[in-house]
């Protein structure tokens, strides 16, 4: 049986870039259930801004934004479509 899936955005600040390697190590992992990604660095700030659209079960976008805001000087906040039925 296929397990019902969300769409999903997660916002990631990036405040520094020690583990950048790391965190696109992370998001490579989930890349099957990645629609798209988008990057944007705001040097005036010393952050980068990045947005990933998916369409994933729940558990596995929930398990990707935790590893992601367990990286220093990251932080993560998701968003959920609300779609019909």
């Amino acid at each position: 049986m296929e397990q019902e899936t969300r769409v999903a955005l997660i916002g990631i600040l990036v405040g520094s870039r020690e583990h950048v390697a790391e965190l696109n190590g992370i998001l490579q992992e989930y890349g099957p259930y990645i629609i798209g990604r988008m990057g944007l660095p705001y040097p005036r700030r010393s952050v980068s801004v990045i947005s990933v659209a998916l369409d994933a079960p729940q558990d596995v976008i929930s398990a990707l934004s935790g590893k992601l805001g367990m990286l220093p000087h990251v932080s993560t906040k998701t968003v959920y479509a609300k779609l019909p039925e």
